[in-house]
């Protein structure tokens, strides 16, 4: 290839970086907030499963406060501000319901307003 010719192609590869630029951020945006949503999965089921776990074994009129308190234990103050945590008993099965808001991009920061539950269950210990 001439020399001429290499010159007019100088800056051709920066163009088209810069071009793709906002594809990338974009694409790195999009998985990042994926991530967010799996971990706030994974956070909701783990908690549902230390409520329930300590509920079962929590006397029946404290039963509520215990599961509440094990459920948000673990969780940062980010996913702990709008989370609910409840306990049910019937039939000698415990069941814990947990709820929590996804952040958008960084958590403790705005919430997407679609909510991820946790559920879990376990059979109540006899005393």
């Amino acid at each position: 290839m001439p020399r001429s010719a290499r010159r007019r192609d100088d800056g051709q590869v920066t163009i088209e970086f810069l071009g793709m630029m906002p594809t990338i951020i974009v694409t790195l945006v999009v998985l990042w907030q994926l991530v967010l949503v799996g971990y706030t999965f994974t956070l909701a089921g783990n908690a549902a499963d230390e409520a329930v776990r300590a509920g079962t074994a929590a006397e029946p009129g404290e039963r509520d406060a215990v599961c509440r308190a094990a459920g948000l234990d673990k969780l940062s103050d980010a996913w702990r501000a709008g989370a609910e945590v409840g306990c049910t008993t019937g039939g000698g099965y415990v069941t814990s319901d947990v709820k929590l808001e996804v952040p958008v991009l960084f958590p403790g920061t705005v919430s997407v307003p679609l909510p991820v539950k946790g559920h879990a269950g376990a059979v109540e210990e006899a005393k």
